[in-house]
C-alpha cells in the first residue's frame, strides 16, 4: 500500500479555464491529448483570464493569485495553461453594450493573455504560462 504524503505531490501545471458547461469537454480532451490527466490542478472561473485580469472581474484577482500560490507549494507546479474560448460570456461583459464581433473578441482574448502573462512573469518568473483559445464549434 503506498502512502501519499500531504503537500509533496508533484504536478505538471495549473490549467485556468472557464466555467462555461459547453467548454468543459473540450478542456478535457485538449488537456487529454497533451497527456496532461491527472497531472493538473484546476482553477475554473467566468471568462478564465478575462476574468482575472479585467477591471470588471476585480474581487476574483486575488482569489486566483492565492488559488495559483497554493497549487504552487502544494503541487510543485511549473506552469499555468490558460485556456479562454470562442463566445464567452465574460468577453461580452466586458466589452458592455457595444457592438460585439470576432475581432473584438479576439482583442478581448489577447489583451487578457498579455495582462496575465505580465502578472504572472512579475510574481512568478520562473513560471512558464502556455495559451489557448478553444472553439465550441470544433
Amino acid at each position: 500500500m503506498k502512502i501519499m504524503t500531504k503537500g509533496l505531490e508533484k504536478y505538471e501545471a495549473m490549467v485556468l479555464s472557464c466555467m462555461d458547461p459547453r467548454i468543459q469537454p473540450k478542456v478535457y480532451r485538449y488537456l487529454r491529448d497533451k497527456k496532461l490527466t491527472g497531472k493538473y490542478s484546476a482553477f475554473t472561473i467566468a471568462g478564465a483570464a478575462i476574468g482575472v485580469t479585467h477591471k470588471k472581474f476585480k474581487k476574483w484577482h486575488s482569489t486566483f493569485i492565492d488559488n495559483l500560490s497554493t497549487s504552487i507549494k502544494l503541487h510543485k507546479i511549473k506552469k499555468v495553461i490558460v485556456i479562454n474560448h470562442k463566445d464567452c460570456g465574460a468577453a461580452k461583459i466586458v466589452n458592455g453594450k457595444k457592438k460585439f464581433t470576432s475581432n473584438i473578441e479576439d482583442r478581448i482574448h489577447k489583451d487578457s493573455f498579455k495582462k496575465i502573462k505580465k502578472i504572472l512573469s512579475k510574481k512568478y518568473p520562473y513560471l512558464k504560462v502556455d495559451f489557448k483559445i478553444l472553439s465550441l464549434k470544433d
